[in-house]
């Protein structure tokens, strides 16, 4: 990649009316380089069945073309044409709510096989087309891609084979998921009933995992497709999403990123985050954090938001710090969903960079400016190289497992314990990185963050004993280690393999009701000292007990502890603590590890991020996330900041505006 990427995702079939030469100079002026074109469509590209029609899409590329703009073409197969279900209803997906309905999209049964054929002929029609077109940098396969809870006969029958290979015996099986129970026991595979109405969460782990893999097997497919027609300079991307609540939130239940991104060139995301007083920067972080961490290397953001909902239009100076903050993860691109606003059906009020009437705003308007900086500054922020010593291990297996055992009360769930540790990481401005249980890079970083890894095999346990054991440091939280990976309850002492390394033993646990660390142990305050909703009632063995519990009955267990083992050390907390709580374990565990320095030393709202560009030069960005101006003392060597053009020296005062950002690179 020789220059940031900046663009949006553009519709001339939206438009009401003709207006390509004018959003495209209005896009020079704002120094877009990029748009993502083709993939929502194919109703458009294929009105009728076999009848092809890209006369729109050659129009958009050689009008970029001409203009120096670079255009990603999508694979336009997340929406299906209204004739395709006419003629074969079966390609939408049947889930446990029933038959799919036509209307939305992403209600195709990705393992059908007329749907695959459909899908396969469009991909072909469509890149075959364009394949030879100077304009295209690359490709995107699909959108968003998940299973979209497929289950119907021919998923059941996919998924009965997957078993039969991974058990090999039926009795096998039975014994892993503990099928007796309720007569669930299968005693042929004839006899292998629908998934869909299970109670046996072995069993539903299982089914969603292997849902998770029909997903890397769809996008696989799909490039393979894609990559019988791309130029060797041309790249296959694909712009994966996370759990939505109302924003991107956590681990995607839906994909395992990581083995879905293996067929990609280059890793893709959408990040979509709270705005205006709600912005914290953290959902920024964490989706780049994850999607660097799939290919250990720069990613995309082919979609984030310009203005979108209401609560979402930025205040003055946010678009640019939004922008940057991208960057400062490893983001070589920065593209909006979309260029402009649509005047009807679903998504009228998700707006664009653009508003309904087509005008210059004040976030254009911003957006002008980035573009520019982007332009500008590629040499120096481009390819930035991320070399991190703390890791945050996530669990596909873990989630699904947790989603079937809740917590009390089920408001807490696997994701929110993610980002309890996360978010505190991030304030207190250590780099991390993301790893998966497959990950073959554990002994690469001095601290390990693992969040409730509820459903684990004894070889993954054993090698994180080995890894605390040669040196390094481990953070979990409560239930971890409670199960093996098929979800079957570990019948020693909890929490099972990982007893050795963390010196605990339990095997009562309790709902938590008005109970609070002892002595408030981490200074926190009354108000931040209470325990939720989950508390084990941990016994050491040889670990030091760094928090017991407030409690006329259960005072006499441990609440978090820390064990020195071998060369390294686990703590482990046996409850669900406060975010302050949660922070002051975790900075004590980064100083254990040699992991804190002068950057540690500001906080949130003050973010830095850094890395190593192309030049061989240390960048760091400063970022305040906050409506209201803060200062700091720059700790290191001196720099250039980039934006101004200053020198700044180690012990200079430096001043953020609100919602303000310098970007400092190191020239001693």
């Amino acid at each position: 990649m020789k220059e940031l990427l900046y663009g949006v995702a553009y519709y001339t079939e939206y438009m009401p009316y003709e207006r390509l030469d004018k959003d495209i100079q209005m896009m020079k002026d704002a120094g877009i380089n990029l748009v993502r074109i083709a993939e929502s469509t194919w109703s458009t590209h294929e009105p009728q069945n076999g009848v092809f029609e890209f006369s729109h899409v050659d129009r958009v590329l050689d009008a970029m073309h001409r203009a120096g703009i670079k255009v990603i073409v999508g694979t336009p197969t997340y929406a299906i044409p209204t004739w395709m279900v006419k003629e074969h209803p079966d390609v939408l997906a049947e889930t446990a709510k029933g038959p799919g309905r036509y209307g939305a999209r992403q209600i195709m049964d990705i393992t059908n096989p007329t749907y695959l054929f459909y899908a396969e002929r469009i991909i072909r029609k469509l890149i075959g087309h364009v394949k030879d077109h100077p304009a295209i940098i690359g490709y995107q396969v699909d959108n968003e891609t998940k299973h979209y809870h497929t289950a119907g006969a021919n998923v059941q029958f996919m998924f009965v084979k997957y078993m039969k290979a991974k058990f090999e015996s039926i009795e096998s099986l039975n014994q892993a998921s503990g099928l007796d129970y309720w007569s669930n026991r299968i005693n042929s595979w004839e006899d292998f009933p629908s998934v869909v109405g299970t109670i046996n969460g072995s069993l539903g782990s299982e089914f969603a995992r292997f849902q998770r893999r029909l997903v890397t097997d769809f996008l696989a497919w799909q490039a393979s497709i894609v990559n019988e027609y791309k130029r060797p300079e041309q790249f296959v991307t694909h712009n994966f999403d996370f759990e939505w609540r109302g924003h991107s939130f956590g681990v995607q239940p839906d994909v395992d990123h990581f083995e879905a991104s293996a067929s990609l060139d280059i890793a893709g995301v959408d990040i979509y985050h709270p705005s205006q007083d709600n912005l914290t920067g953290i959902e920024i972080s964490f989706g780049g954090d994850v999607t660097r961490s799939l290919k250990g290397t720069n990613y995309f953001v082919l979609e984030t938001q310009a203005q979108a909902f209401p609560d979402w239009t930025p205040y003055p100076g946010q678009l640019r710090l939004l922008a940057f903050s991208h960057l400062a993860s490893g983001a070589n691109m920065v593209s909006y969903w979309q260029w402009h606003s649509i005047h009807n059906s679903f998504e009228t009020y998700w707006k664009g960079l653009l508003s309904h009437d087509f005008e210059s705003n004040p976030v254009y308007e911003e957006a002008k400016t980035i573009g520019i900086d982007f332009n500008r500054l590629s040499p120096h922020l481009i390819n930035l190289r991320k070399s991190n010593r703390v890791a945050m291990l996530v669990s596909n297996e873990a989630l699904t497992a947790l989603s079937w055992f809740p917590l009390p009360g089920g408001k807490i769930k696997y994701n929110d314990i993610v980002r309890l540790m996360y978010d505190e990481v991030f304030k207190m401005n250590i780099g991390c990185d993301i790893v998966s249980p497959a990950s073959d890079t554990f002994e690469n970083y001095d601290l390990l963050l693992v969040p409730a890894l509820y459903a684990a095999s004894d070889q993954l346990l054993e090698r994180l004993n080995a890894y605390v054991r040669n040196g390094g440091h481990i953070v979990y939280t409560f239930k971890s280690g409670f199960t093996d990976e098929h979800v079957k309850v570990r019948t020693t002492l909890q929490p099972g393999v990982i007893s050795e390394a963390c010196g605990i033993r339990y095997n009562m646990f309790a709902e938590p009701k008005s109970v609070s660390l002892n002595g408030d142990p981490f200074g926190v305050g009354a108000e931040n000292n209470q325990v939720e909703t989950w508390m084990e009632l941990l016994t050491s063995t040889t670990a030091e007990v760094l928090a017991s519990y407030d409690h006329p009955h259960w005072g006499a267990y441990a609440a978090i502890t820390k064990n020195c083992f071998g060369q390294g050390t686990a703590t482990y907390i046996g409850c669900l603590p406060s975010a302050a709580v949660m922070s002051k374990i975790i900075e004590a565990a980064a100083k254990e590890a040699g992991l804190w320095g002068a950057d540690q030393e500001i906080r949130h709202p003050l973010i830095m991020k850094s890395g190593v560009n192309e030049l061989g030069r240390t960048v760091r960005y400063y970022f305040n996330y906050s409506d209201h101006t803060e200062t700091l003392k720059y700790p290191h060597g001196e720099g250039i900041e980039l934006l101004s053009g200053q020198v700044v020296k180690q012990g200079q005062t430096l001043e953020l505006s609100r919602w303000g950002f310098a970007i400092i690179e190191e020239t001693s």
